[in-house]
C-alpha cells in the first residue's frame, strides 16, 4: 500500500557541524599552510647556512631510502625534513583544491583558481627541488626555488585573509570604505620586499657574502642587497604610516602593518648583526631569513584583505542552505 505523500517522512534536516564544516576547516586548513610555508623558507635557508643542500645526493630519497637511519647527521636531518615539510604542503595543497572545489558554492569564486594556481606553484617548488639538487645547487636554481617559496607564502597568507574576511556573518567596517589608494602599497611593498628577498638569495646562492668579507670578491651582491633594503624598509614603513590614515574600524589591517613594520626593524637589527658576526653565528643568520618570509606573509595577508569583499553566504545561511 503506498504511502500518501503527506504521511511520507521528510529528510533528515543537515545539523549545523555537518553544514558547516568545510566552512571551518578551509580557513584553518590554509592558516597551517602558511606556518608551514613559512617554516618550509626558513629550513631551507638553515639547510643552505649549515652547508647542507647536498647532505641527501640523490631526489627525492635520500641515500636511495626514506629514511636514511645510518647516515642521520644535522646536515642529513635538515635536508630530509626540508623535503618533508615540501611533500606535506603538496598534500595539503592538493586538498585544499579537491575542498574548494567540491564546496565551491560556500566560499569566494576566487578560491578554487587561487587553490589550484597554489598547487601548480608547488609542482614547480617541487621541479626546482630536483633540479636545485641534481645541478649541484646551481645558483640560479636556488634563486628561483626561492622565488617560488615565497610566491607560495604571499599567495597562501592572502587567501587566508580574504577567507577570515568573507565568511564573517554580517559586512563589517573591515570590509569596506578602503580608499583608493590603498591597495596599490602591500602591492608595493611586498614586491620591492620579495625583490629583496631574492637579491639575499642570489647572495647567499654564490656564497658572495662570505667572499666579500674574507677575501674581497663578490662584494658587488652584497651591496647590491644592502641598497635593496633601503627602498623595501621606506616602502613597509610608509604602508604602516599610512594605515594610521585608515577609516575607522580597519584593526586587522592597522595591526598587520604595523606588525609588517616591527618586522622590518628586526630584520634590520639581525642584517646588521649578521654582517658584524661575519655570518659566523648560523642562528643569527637563519633567524634573519625567517623574519623575512614572516614579512612576506604579513604583507600578503594585507594584500588578501585589502582586495574588494567577494559575495558568499554567511554562516548561518551554510549552516541552514
Amino acid at each position: 500500500m503506498a504511502v500518501a505523500p503527506s504521511a511520507q517522512p521528510l529528510p533528515r534536516p543537515r545539523s549545523t557541524s555537518e553544514a558547516a564544516w568545510p566552512v571551518r576547516l578551509v580557513p584553518l586548513l590554509t592558516a597551517h599552510l602558511v606556518v608551514a610555508l613559512v617554516a618550509l623558507v626558513a629550513i631551507g635557508g638553515a639547510t643552505r647556512v649549515m652547508e647542507a643542500g647536498l647532505a641527501c645526493p640523490d631526489w627525492p630519497l635520500c641515500y636511495g631510502m626514506l629514511w636514511p637511519g645510518r647516515q642521520w647527521n644535522l646536515q642529513v636531518f635538515l635536508e630530509w625534513f626540508h623535503r618533508l615539510d615540501a611533500f606535506l604542503v603538496g598534500i595539503s595543497l592538493l586538498v585544499l583544491f579537491a575542498l574548494s572545489l567540491r564546496f565551491r558554492t560556500r566560499f569566494p569564486g576566487w578560491l578554487p583558481w587561487s587553490s589550484g594556481l597554489a598547487l601548480a606553484l608547488v609542482a614547480v617548488q617541487g621541479g626546482l627541488g630536483a633540479l636545485t639538487v641534481l645541478s649541484q645547487l646551481a645558483a640560479p636554481t636556488v634563486t628561483l626555488h626561492l622565488a617560488a617559496a615565497l610566491s607560495l607564502v604571499l599567495l597562501l597568507s592572502a587567501m587566508h585573509q580574504g577567507l577570515e574576511r568573507s565568511q564573517l556573518a554580517a559586512p563589517s567596517a573591515e570590509s569596506r570604505g578602503l580608499p583608493r589608494w590603498w591597495p596599490s602599497l602591500p602591492a608595493l611593498a611586498a614586491s620591492l620586499v620579495v625583490a629583496q628577498c631574492l637579491l639575499g638569495g642570489a647572495m647567499a646562492s654564490r656564497w658572495a657574502a662570505d667572499l666579500c668579507l674574507q677575501a674581497g670578491e663578490g662584494c658587488r651582491w652584497l651591496l647590491l642587497h644592502r641598497q635593496g633594503a633601503y627602498p623595501a624598509a621606506v616602502a613597509v614603513l610608509l604602508l604602516a604610516a599610512s594605515s594610521l590614515a585608515l577609516p575607522s574600524g580597519h584593526r586587522r589591517l592597522q595591526g598587520l602593518a604595523l606588525a609588517a613594520a616591527a618586522l622590518v626593524v628586526v630584520q634590520v637589527v639581525l642584517g646588521v648583526f649578521t654582517l658584524r658576526l661575519q655570518l659566523a653565528v648560523p642562528a643569527v643568520t637563519v633567524a634573519h631569513q625567517l623574519t623575512a618570509a614572516l614579512l612576506v606573509g604579513v604583507l600578503g595577508g594585507l594584500w588578501g584583505l585589502s582586495f574588494p569583499p567577494s559575495s558568499v553566504p554567511t554562516r548561518l545561511e551554510v549552516a541552514h542552505g
